[in-house]
């Protein structure tokens, strides 16, 4: 990576992981807080779904706003909602009051996330993306798990101060977007394929991104109000939630590449029955602090690489010039599950008590595993067009940033070794090579506007 293009993509990264170590633990402390002053998992549960409900109204309408005010104003804009709503959940204590400032503050969050996402897609041509997205990632995940760590730490100084501290960072993280010298780049527009048309060009993928958002929305919000229950200082419900993002960081790739030599289709199967089998040993297994941090650590690895491997599915059936459209129409899907997740298992947590999050876990694993089974064998999974890219969009930019350029090459390969006109009716795609690769080519050679072609041997 060049040194010019670090510098364009480091001020918005540093502003991610200002942003992200409070954001980090924001949901876990307000789900113990709720908790201890004695609300019951349903409140708990409609709580944290109002965040998941301003994401999702975000994702639809922030990008108009983005466009008109610019890139840097924009941040500054949504970044000062965010620290506004967050002091105001410090100053007074009514859940239905925080309903509605979750809800503010998902719509603000999902455009500081649009801002930094389209950015970066901006700041280098598709050759460079997959590597933007890595330092993405890290420093997603990274602020994550060190601000799940910060927990205990600021919790600890009184009952106001975790919420002053995620303010803080909020309003500190405007500072590096601010120092840009530059002139906001330009981003286009385009229409996520609607639920429909994702269904019949990929079911799996559909089920895999509601699914995903559906167990990850659970395991930010309702899994700390289970550990605190069983007996956890706040402190310590910090280190475990930490340990799930650990999880999520190190296994996805490992995950990914599986993924990349087997069908992925086996790899969801295998991703939902593990998570069934983790369910079930935290339900009937004895429980010392270390082997619940090895189940949560794998648990993690689990149901966050369920979305990356849903979307690569997906993408390893879709025309090139319907991928962009396609991974938004997946993240919106994403976005749904998110959202009612929480509205539909706190209500079971509430009648059979804490152990009905891992019931619900169980359950839903269970019903994708069979899905996933089912789709199978009515068709079996594509040969894999693409190296994985892990990934954990918030916006519409971020789901564009996913499609690399070694992604784009692999769909380009399929189009011209499967007749995908009618996949997506409105997108154009390559006539199919009659006839198999040469036997010393693994790959057919033929691409599109492409002047020199290094053969693969």
């Amino acid at each position: 990576m060049s040194r010019q293009l670090l510098a364009m993509a480091l001020a918005p990264l540093l502003g991610l992981f200002i942003l992200g170590i409070g954001n980090g633990f924001l949901a876990t402390l307000i789900t113990v807080r709720l908790d201890a002053a004695g609300e019951s998992a349903t409140v708990i549960g409609i709580v944290s779904s109002a965040y998941f409900i301003g994401l999702a109204l975000g994702a639809l309408v922030n990008d108009r706003l983005l466009l008109r005010i610019g890139h840097i104003r924009a941040y500054g804009s949504f970044a000062s909602l965010v620290a506004v709503t967050v002091l105001l959940q410090g100053l007074f204590f009514d859940p239905w009051a925080w309903f509605v400032l979750r809800l503010i503050g998902g719509w603000a969050t999902v455009g500081v996330y649009l801002v930094i996402e389209s950015w970066l897609l901006t700041a280098g041509d598709q050759k460079v993306r997959g590597r933007l997205l890595a330092l993405y990632m890290i420093s997603l995940y990274g602020a994550g798990v060190l601000g799940q760590l910060l927990l205990g730490v600021t919790n600890a100084m009184s009952v106001t101060a975790p919420f002053m501290v995620i303010g803080l960072l909020a309003s500190l993280s405007v500072l590096p977007m601010a120092m840009i010298p530059r002139v906001s780049p330009i981003i286009e527009h385009a229409e996520p394929l609607p639920p429909h048309r994702l269904i019949t060009l990929t079911p799996t993928g559909v089920m895999g991104s509601l699914g995903s958002g559906m167990v990850v929305a659970a395991a930010y919000t309702l899994l700390p109000l289970y550990l605190q229950r069983n007996g956890m200082s706040v402190s310590q419900v910090g280190q475990m939630m930490a340990v799930v993002i650990m999880g999520a960081m190190l296994l996805q790739y490992p995950i990914g590449r599986w993924s990349d030599r087997h069908d992925r289709q086996m790899v969801l199967m295998g991703i939902s029955g593990f998570c069934v089998m983790i369910s079930a040993a935290m339900l009937w297994l004895p429980l010392s602090t270390p082997l619940l941090a090895v189940l949560l650590f794998l648990l993690g690895g689990g149901v966050f690489a369920l979305y990356p491997v849903a979307v690569s599915h997906a993408a390893d059936r879709a025309p090139a010039g319907a991928l962009v459209r396609m991974s938004q129409g997946l993240l919106l899907i994403n976005s749904i599950g998110a959202t009612i997740s929480p509205l539909m298992i706190s209500p079971v947590m509430t009648a059979m008590g804490d152990a009905g999050l891992f019931w619900a876990f169980g359950s839903l694993s269970l019903f994708f595993l069979l899905f996933f089974s089912w789709r199978r064998s009515v068709r079996p999974a594509p040969i894999p067009v693409a190296p994985f890219t892990p990934t954990t969009p918030m916006s519409a930019a971020g789901a564009e940033l996913v499609v690399t350029e070694e992604l784009l090459q692999g769909a380009l390969e399929h189009e011209h070794l499967e007749d995908l006109s009618d996949a997506v009716w409105d997108v154009d795609t390559a006539e199919p090579v009659v006839g198999p690769p040469a036997e010393d080519e693994a790959h057919i050679t033929y691409y599109d506007d492409v002047e020199q072609v290094e053969v693969r041997k």
